[in-house]
């Protein structure tokens, strides 16, 4: 059958209302899983593990500080390293440095005098003016350290005999000046104090 008639179509009744009754997608509801809490309770637990680890770390790299150690007497100090000097006394210029250094830091240490800084003459000019020596004192000073720049400087070479002589003098002047501190009034001997203490 053949027609040439158009076919109308219509929409069913219950539909043309709907159009104008249009709203708006809802979101996406999520929906609660049943691991959801034991994901972020694992999650924790690595988070405070690797805490741990890099507390644990940085202490076991951390750079520790040297303990201190007690600070040496410069008489005590001067001593030891005079005692040293003995080793060379078959080379006197070597000698007399290692003889006259310790000598010059002890008395910047002991008494603020700038020995080591200074030339055999400077310190001498300051010394005249300082009261922290008496004059035999720095008349021995003078005597111990022009010799000491003889040897150093001017290529004197002195008798074994001449040295030890030296290098007594040198121990009798700590010796001497460290007595006559400690026998000054008012002096406190931290050192005694000290050793009580540990005791």
């Amino acid at each position: 059958m053949n027609t040439n008639q158009q076919a109308v179509l219509v929409p069913p009744s219950d539909l043309i209302g709907a159009e104008q009754d249009i709203r708006g997608l809802k979101p996406l509801m999520e929906i609660p899983g049943e691991w959801t809490w034991l994901w972020w309770t694992l999650l924790l637990i690595a988070a405070l593990i690797g805490l741990a680890y890099y507390i644990r770390y940085r202490r076991a790299h951390q750079v520790k500080s040297p303990p201190l150690k007690p600070r040496i007497p410069p008489h005590i100090r001067a001593r030891e390293k005079l005692k040293e000097a003995l080793r060379f006394i078959g080379h006197p210029k070597k000698f007399c440095t290692l003889t006259s250094d310790p000598i010059r830091t002890y008395l910047e240490e002991r008494f603020d005098l700038r020995a080591p800084e200074r030339t055999t003459e400077e310190f001498l000019d300051e010394l005249k003016y300082s009261e922290r020596l008496n004059a035999t004192q720095k008349e021995r000073m003078k005597d111990f350290l022009s010799l000491c720049d003889l040897v150093k400087f001017a290529k004197f070479e002195p008798t074994q005999t001449e040295l030890q002589h030296l290098h007594q003098s040198a121990m009798n002047f700590v010796d001497e000046m460290e007595l006559t501190t400690l026998t000054q009034p008012g002096h406190l001997n931290l050192e005694k104090l000290t050793v009580d203490k540990a005791s």
